[in-house]
């Protein structure tokens, strides 16, 4: 029996903002720059010396709903740097999950705190856009998932420790992760926004359980155990940076934690020491950009650094400039 037909005035049901951009039908030599110029919002792309003049292929489709946005892309063999003077000209603070679907997915990842880069296949890339990344990633095709980070504070208290982490394509995670998304591709244009959004937390909250399973923070009773000395640990030191004595020592002596199981905790960003260094070296470019008139040294204090010059190496060190530079590019519009 048919249906009745929608009564007369009925608002159709809401679809979620789409847009579309690719650069294949550009002359050749405008490809790569016209990339450049439309991902400029978020991250710089860096040509490569073979690449310059030669064809470059591009596209990308998005959808937003809900607060997530949702695009599937190919990009050929790119360079992508997202450097701390780069943040400090933007609001972009989200998670951004790369799932990796067809071609080469090797990638080599570079992060500054950590000396050394990250080479390998990649099935789901997790990146904070509040923290520095260089990423050269290979011709392919893969999905970019940007969420707010309270989407996933049940499962990481602090989003910004997914920075980084990756999931093979050989884990049977991984392998879950890739069949919802090519799922929700095939249906989100029909999805009304409701459904949409719906689906696409779902799918954030899936990825955030597969590397919180990864680190061993969900699965059972040693666990929750994990994921509260974690949160403890992180937590600790964010309220205690201003203190020149902050130390793993230190750490590991107030809140009576063992060394092995806390090594373990933060193996991933290179050791308790590197992530104390690492949070005290971000909250000082923070307070570079939002207090311009306070003295460098002030701020090198107030972070817990015992000198100027100490502050300023670490900081070179880390993010390849200096601390005045960031101040500089605050006051220079992106792009330019």
């Amino acid at each position: 029996m048919p249906h009745d037909p929608p009564l007369a005035g009925t608002p159709a049901p809401e679809r979620i903002p789409y847009a579309h951009f690719d650069v294949n039908a550009l002359p050749v030599r405008e490809q790569l720059l016209a990339w450049r110029d439309r991902m400029g919002q978020i991250t710089d792309v860096v040509p490569l010396h073979a690449q310059v003049g030669a064809p470059f292929r591009a596209s990308i489709e998005r959808w937003d709903a809900g607060g997530v946005m949702f695009a599937d892309c190919y990009t050929d063999l790119i360079k992508l740097d997202r450097s701390i003077a780069r943040i400090s000209q933007d609001n972009a603070r989200r998670i951004c999950f790369n799932v990796f679907i067809d071609g080469d997915a090797q990638s080599v990842i570079e992060r500054p705190a950590k000396r050394g880069d990250a080479q390998g296949e990649v099935g789901v890339l997790a990146i904070d856009l509040d923290q520095p990344v260089r990423l050269i990633r290979r011709g392919s095709r893969h999905f970019s998932i940007f969420t707010p980070g309270a989407l996933i504070q049940s499962l990481f208290a602090d989003p910004a420790a997914l920075h980084g982490r990756r999931l093979s394509p050989h884990d049977p995670a991984a392998r879950v992760v890739v069949e919802r998304v090519l799922r929700l591709r095939a249906n989100i244009r029909e999805m009304t926004a409701e459904a949409a959004q719906r689906h696409l937390r779902e799918l954030v909250e899936l990825i955030a359980a597969a590397f919180a399973a990864q680190a061993g923070l969900i699965g059972g009773k040693r666990a929750i155990a994990r994921a509260a000395t974690y949160a403890s640990a992180r937590e600790f030191v964010r309220a205690n940076l201003a203190n020149v004595d902050l130390t793993p020592e230190f750490v590991l002596d107030r809140l009576a934690l063992s060394r092995p199981s806390v090594y373990r905790l933060f193996q991933h960003e290179g050791g308790l020491n590197a992530y104390i260094r690492h949070v005290r070296l971000r909250a000082a470019a923070q307070d570079l950009v939002r207090y311009p008139g306070v003295a460098i040294k002030d701020i090198a204090y107030s972070v817990g650094f015992r000198s100027a010059t100490d502050f300023t190496r670490a900081f070179r060190r880390d993010y390849d400039v200096a601390p005045q530079d960031v101040r500089f590019y605050k006051s220079v519009p992106a792009g330019r």
